[in-house]
């Protein structure tokens, strides 16, 4: 194993707790369902998350891709009346096998208020049972669903933001680009959080969290090879499912790309980056000294992860023209 680059002393109890919650049961292809079972009973209820937030939540069944289910998304509004709001679609994380739209649902209503934004996040098809591009395709459609029904949402179509951290980073990048090649709706930005992009699983990161770490290199194997199975390391893998093999990575939204340095999405993410730029695109990179995967949700005290909460909102003010 490379050495790995070490966590910042401010965090490590936040990733005590985070590993305390995550690894009960190791995930390997035999555990998924006992692990998907364990991770949706550390989602808070939905009322819990609402609380006395003044805002209104709703289900909505639309349509899905061509010959697949309808998917379900949940919209968060302000109480108070909009029009031409900002939006955020939300795509939930859990290595592309675990967790639900109310993964993270807390932090959405947060930023909704914050920006007098509407909120949509999306359930889409987990693997192994379901495996690409279903989960990338729902998050697609529940997309365009969003675009089309703007006016009714209370929604400014020119200001949409697809966000999503690790398995919903990589997701919101694969609808990035989803959106670019099928003339779909037009994104504003595209936030991908520690993005889960690459499923090579062979760089300098992920060598050094083999083993180690809140997600590490053998989950992340579990992960690929149930969402790609026997395209897994092959060029058949779409690049939707796999944004990091996407051969033409121009015109697409700008993106910002945020990672910790001592997580085994750290190079990939940046390698993303790179790529964006090679092309005249537009992207911003942070890379966080000691920062473990998830780091500022789980330590949100810690100065670092205070400084990435605070780059995360300036881009998204820029982005979406908040004040």
């Amino acid at each position: 194993m490379t050495t790995p680059v070490p966590y910042d002393p401010e965090l490590e109890p936040g990733l005590a707790a985070f590993l305390d919650l995550v690894e009960r049961i190791p995930l390997r292809a035999d555990t998924i369902l006992a692990n998907r079972a364990h991770f949706d009973t550390i989602i808070p209820p939905v009322a819990d998350m609402i609380g006395d937030h003044p805002v209104d939540v709703e289900d909505r069944t639309v349509p899905g891709p061509p010959g697949a289910p309808d998917v379900t998304v949940t919209i968060v509004r302000p109480k108070a009346p909009i029009a031409d709001a900002p939006a955020l679609y939300s795509i939930h994380g859990g290595g592309m096998v675990l967790g639900n739209r109310f993964f993270g649902l807390d932090g959405l209503i947060q930023d909704v208020l914050r920006f007098g934004a509407v909120g949509v996040t999306v359930e889409y098809r987990l693997a192994p049972e379901n495996p690409a591009p279903a989960a990338v395709e729902d998050c697609y459609s529940g997309l365009v669903w969003t675009a089309k029904h703007a006016s009714e949402l209370g929604v400014d179509p020119d200001r949409i933001v697809v966000t999503g951290a690790s398995a919903g980073g990589g997701l919101s990048a694969g609808v990035a680009l989803l959106a670019r090649d099928r003339g779909g709706p037009a994104i504003a930005g595209q936030m991908l959080l520690c993005p889960m992009i690459d499923d090579r699983n062979t760089s300098v990161s992920t060598r050094q969290y083999d083993g180690l770490g809140a997600w590490d290199r053998n989950n992340n194997d579990t992960g690929w090879n149930a969402l790609l199975g026997p395209l897994r390391g092959t060029d058949e893998a779409s690049p939707y499912a796999v944004p990091a093999r996407a051969p033409d990575v121009s015109g697409l939204p700008p993106a910002f790309i945020d990672v910790g340095a001592a997580e085994i999405f750290r190079d990939e993410a940046t390698d993303y980056a790179l790529r964006i730029w090679a092309t005249g695109g537009q992207a911003e990179l942070h890379v966080w000294a000691g920062g473990y995967h998830g780091f500022a949700g789980f330590s949100p005290d810690a100065e670092v992860s205070r400084s990435a909460v605070a780059a995360r909102l300036s881009w998204l003010r820029r982005i979406l023209r908040a004040t």
